[in-house]
């Protein structure tokens, strides 16, 4: 999409589909060349792209697809002439604005990118967040699955035979206050009860106290073995706090590739809630959405029971942003069954079932991700880096210091056969 664009703006393109460091150095002995575009899938790659054309031709302008921000900080720094982009950081703000409902496109510092009468201005972003509440309810935990569940009944049955026999002791035998609770705390490590023949206690509650020691060492094994389970495992969902389920006007995101992250990312720096669905356990971006504390439900997200576990019902919006625009698709109709007012946003539009599709199921917002990336790239090459991108029927907008412009969706060139659209990678 990119070459076309360049074409259609009369530059004169030379595409490497599949470079080569060979073909790479002989494109670049050209001496009318002016930019080199890399894109490509692996920031390893761009990164080596990168400072081969620096290294064979110093001081041309290069324009690079790299996602990690640590990566385009270094490119940037070595090669001067250098604009470090990537399909993520172009497209998060477009399908923030769309699965929120606000606006085309999120602006730094807080602002919004809005439809007016006489084009597109720039107006405050205030999201429509959860109520005041909402932050204490993050600290209740909510129903659980797996190994955490049984960490949880086995933790709360002890607290409950704690509780009861710690009653009764005071009821019964008329112990002191913390004298029941210690001779309590001796039947939950099954060593009690304390004394009790020594009391004249009735039959029934030495039965009862019998029955709560042998409880008690069920309720002592599942928390040891969900316990040691959770340690063990690559939690991905805390119990409580920032990374526990948000419970209402949140956004789902399914898919943590580039783009997934980077929205996610970009929603929480935004103050509103956001949960992903992952169906990869082993998922590349998986530890550094830990690391910002988003929640991560392993899962598949075209699964009616994982939708309702992530409470989609009371969601502000879904965004399947996987690389598979046929998946985006089942989990966007899902999502129409599961909470048929739902907001749904889905990345899709480079094929043409897709698109017939979409336009019979009316099931969301379409989110070209490389039309947003072609457009964004072309004017770069032009000098014209856009503050935002954004999509409309048929056409990809793009505002920058000379206003609004609006191009048809790009189709794609014929320099390289059409990828595979079930291709994995983002």
């Amino acid at each position: 999409m990119t070459c076309s664009l360049l074409v259609e703006a009369g530059h004169r393109v030379t595409h490497l589909p599949q470079p080569t460091e060979s073909a790479v150095r002989t494109a670049l002995t050209d001496a009318t060349v002016q930019t080199v575009v890399v894109i490509v899938r692996s920031d390893v790659q761009a990164l080596r792209w990168g400072l081969l054309v620096e290294h064979t031709l110093p001081g041309v302008e290069v324009v690079v697809s790299v996602f990690d921000r640590t990566v385009a900080q270094q490119l940037r720094r070595v090669v001067p002439h250098c604009v470090a982009t990537s399909a993520a950081e172009v497209a998060a703000p477009a399908v923030v604005a769309a699965v929120t409902g606000d606006g085309l496109a999120v602006l730094p510092d807080g602002l919004l990118l809005q439809p007016g009468p006489d084009g597109p201005r720039v107006g405050p972003f205030t999201p429509s967040g959860p109520p005041w509440w909402h932050a204490l309810t993050t600290w209740i935990p909510r129903r659980q699955q797996g190994s955490t569940a049984l960490m949880l009944v086995g933790l709360t049955s002890l607290l409950t035979i704690l509780l009861l026999d710690w009653t009764l002791t005071v009821v019964v035998l008329h112990e002191p206050v913390l004298d029941a609770l210690y001779s309590a705390t001796r039947v939950v490590a099954t060593v009690g009860p304390a004394d009790a023949v020594g009391h004249e206690a009735p039959g029934w509650y030495l039965a009862l106290a019998a029955g709560l020691m042998l409880a008690t060492l069920v309720a002592t094994g599942a928390f040891v073995a969900g316990l040691v389970d959770w340690l063990r495992s690559s939690r991905s969902v805390g119990l409580v706090g920032r990374r526990s389920l948000p419970r209402s006007h949140h956004v789902v995101v399914a898919g943590l590739g580039q783009v997934g992250l980077r929205v996610s990312l970009l929603l929480r720096s935004l103050g509103i809630p956001v949960v992903v669905v992952e169906r990869a356990e082993d998922a590349p971006n998986l530890r550094l959405a830990r690391a910002a504390r988003i929640p991560v439900v392993i899962g598949y997200a075209d699964d009616r029971t994982v939708l309702q576990r992530v409470g989609l019902a009371r969601a502000l919006g879904l965004a399947a942003l996987g690389s598979d625009e046929l998946d985006n698709v089942a989990i966007a109709i899902t999502a129409r069954a599961v909470a048929p007012d739902v907001r749904v946003v889905l990345r899709a539009g480079e094929d043409d079932v897709i698109a017939e599709t979409t336009s019979l199921f009316r099931i969301g917002q379409v989110v070209d991700v490389s039309a947003l990336m072609a457009l964004s790239v072309a004017l770069a090459v032009a000098g014209r880096p856009p503050f935002a991108v954004f999509a409309r029927p048929g056409s990809v907008c793009a505002v920058d210091a000379e206003g609004t412009l609006v191009r048809p969706l790009p189709h794609r060139c014929e320099c390289s056969p059409r990828p595979d659209s079930r291709y994995h990678g983002d």
